[in-house]
């Protein structure tokens, strides 16, 4: 059964009737065919997981969810009425005056978990603006009360927001004004006239909601395609693939992904559509665009995503295309090594769907946390550190947002050489003191690239580069600051690994007749030490070497570390430059030791 389709969209099985069944999307459905009884008994096993697995919310956060949703309907409300009057229209103006709230993301799709924010937009009419009305007055009001929290305005972001908490709920608040003087209760904002006379800030606040409406309508099964995707998400959050922001997927790019295999197997339940996923998108020849419906052009002017007419669409590496007008590429911010370690995550996820389908292993293994600080021997840290929380909340999201340019500017300066896997996730010592926290970056080799014997990484001037353009922060205040640093796995903090400590690394030695027994638990999940040894496998194969015997330990740089734990424990500030240690190991172990000023410079043979 495993492999018995084709994924190119050719031949399909041919439907079950002769009646004329609906089409969706741009490809040919790959099958129609429905469930087996052993695909029911596997997606009633995978949903119960997915229920113990804590993504679903309780009755009573869905309630709480709601009123904060109406409380926040309100407060639009009566800010635009407040603003109508103080711009000098009438008082039958001011009662008729109106603006709405509707959400998109996760909770518009139905999908969110606990403790998820809600993505929300506000839609006003054409004389409140963004830049004062929105940002500032509406701003204030929010500052003002005492259910919000954490309120954060980012204004220049490439979609402006305001973050903030509501009784708890985190809330992303968008602004779209639209060509109305009065925005109806009921505006549909499906239809390409909600765009006209606006600018691209607003088009592209419009298209979360937009995109949304498009997804629901554009699938065979909602239900199937909800529970697909909350499955999908807990994976990809589980590996480490989850963030748009560092140059992986986010929300709607998952979202469109899991829709395009719905509408390629239009028949399927979650438990098919899970490992369809994988064997789908571990064949799939990128760049090809993954896309759900034709890409749409209208005469309003916007530029839509052509890679035939426009230079800069065709860099992109995993098209992932939105379905409503103008159609954009949403995962615009993948670059090839994110896009490298993506597809190594398929070809984990499709491995262990096919031993699910033969039982040999359950739906947990599919699960199994990503093993980042195992995975690789040399990292980068990025310190972050402010002089209180709330600085540190706005200057590490900052922060966050240009850790993918360091991947480009090193891919970049090495030629591809070195691949990164930045990981979404921020870490901090809780027993310090002060504000700060850390984010790490995997670097190795790129598999069979060619370089010089003893030749070595040095992406000083990289880091370099990329400091200049993180410290050129708009709301940049005294205290906030970064420090960039090469750290062996062996030197990684101890704050990174559950409970505080490392794992103990065993070597097993295990008979070859019972390898396929001892990768696996009692349970006939795929174990994580498997993985971990397999991936070290495929790392030093791909990278030519003949085996241990045969490494040289080269020159290497690493900073000097109190605690191992990054300059960040040694109390770093701008005024005391890190001084970084070459340490010099030959073949017998001995050590020689010279000081060089700050660098991070990496040795092409110290992967050992």
């Amino acid at each position: 059964m495993v492999g018995s389709e084709r994924e190119n969209g050719s031949s399909p099985t041919p439907p079950p009737q002769k009646a004329e069944v609906k089409k969706y999307g741009v490809m040919k459905p790959i099958s129609y065919a429905g469930p087996t009884a052993v695909d029911i008994r596997r997606n009633t096993l995978l949903e119960q997981l997915l229920r113990d697995s804590g993504v679903y919310e309780g009755a009573e956060e869905t309630a709480k969810r709601e009123e904060v949703l109406r409380r926040l309907d309100q407060i639009v409300k009566d800010w635009v009425k407040q603003l109508t009057r103080q711009k000098g229209y009438t008082e039958k103006m001011v009662e008729e005056a109106n603006g709405i709230v509707r959400t998109f993301g996760s909770y518009r799709l139905g999908v969110h978990g606990p403790n998820a924010d809600i993505d929300t937009l506000c839609i006003g009419p054409s004389y409140v603006n963004r830049e004062h009305d929105f940002f500032t007055i509406l701003h204030n009001i929010l500052l003002g009360m005492e259910e919000v929290a954490e309120l954060q305005a980012i204004d220049d972001a490439h979609v402006p927001v305001m973050k903030f908490k509501f009784q708890g709920i985190s809330i992303d608040l968008l602004y779209a004004s639209v060509s109305l003087l009065i925005v109806p209760e009921d505006l549909d904002i499906s239809h390409n006239s909600v765009l006209y006379n606006t600018d691209e800030q607003t088009v592209r606040s419009l298209n979360g909601c937009r995109v949304a409406d498009q997804i629901l309508k554009l699938v065979p099964n909602v239900e199937n395609f909800c529970t697909t995707l909350r499955c999908l998400k807990f994976w990809a959050k589980r590996r480490g693939v989850y963030s748009n922001v560092t140059g992986f997927l986010g929300g709607v790019n998952w979202a469109l992904l899991v829709a395009q295999v719905c509408q390629l197997y239009p028949n399927a339940i979650p438990s098919m559509l899970v490992s369809r996923f994988f064997r789908v998108y571990t064949h799939w020849r990128w760049p090809n665009p993954v896309m759900l419906s034709p890409i749409e052009d209208d005469d309003l002017g916007f530029s839509v995503w052509d890679p035939r007419k426009w230079k800069s669409d065709r860099t992109h590496l995993m098209p992932i295309i939105t379905p409503a007008y103008p159609c954009m590429n949403s995962s615009y911010n993948v670059s090839a090594s994110t896009l490298h370690v993506m597809v190594e995550q398929f070809h984990f996820g499709n491995k262990v769907c096919e031993e699910i389908e033969l039982n040999r292993a359950n739906w947990s293994a599919l699960f199994e946390p990503c093993l980042f600080f195992e995975s690789y021997k040399n990292y980068l840290q990025v310190d972050v550190v402010a002089a209180d929380a709330d600085d540190l909340l706005s200057w590490r999201g900052w922060v966050e947002s240009r850790l993918r340019f360091l991947t480009l500017k090193i891919e970049r300066d090495t030629v591809s050489t070195l691949q990164c896997h930045p990981f979404p996730k921020a870490y901090a010592d809780t027993s310090k003191p002060f504000s700060h926290c850390a984010f790490f970056m995997g670097l190795q080799r790129q598999p069979g690239a060619k370089v010089q014997e003893n030749n070595q990484f040095d992406i000083r001037s990289t880091v370099d580069e990329f400091k200049l353009e993180v410290n050129s922060y708009e709301h940049w205040r005294p205290g906030m600051d970064i420090f960039v640093s090469h750290v062996r796995r062996r030197d990684l903090p101890a704050y990174v690994f559950p409970q505080g400590h490392r794992r103990q690394r065993q070597i097993r030695h295990t008979p070859q007749s019972s390898t396929t027994t001892s990768n696996r638990d009692a349970r006939g999940s795929i174990s994580p030490s498997y993985e971990r040894r397999s991936k070290r496998k495929n790392d030093e194969g791909s990278n030519g070497d003949a085996g241990p015997s045969s490494l040289k330990k080269q020159a290497s740089v690493s900073p000097q570390r109190a605690e191992t734990a990054g300059p960040i424990t040694q109390g770093l500030t701008p005024e005391s430059p890190v001084q970084l240690k070459v340490v010099m190991e030959s073949e017998d172990g001995a050590k020689t030791e010279s000081m060089q000023p700050p660098a991070i410079r990496l040795s092409l043979e110290s992967t050992a």
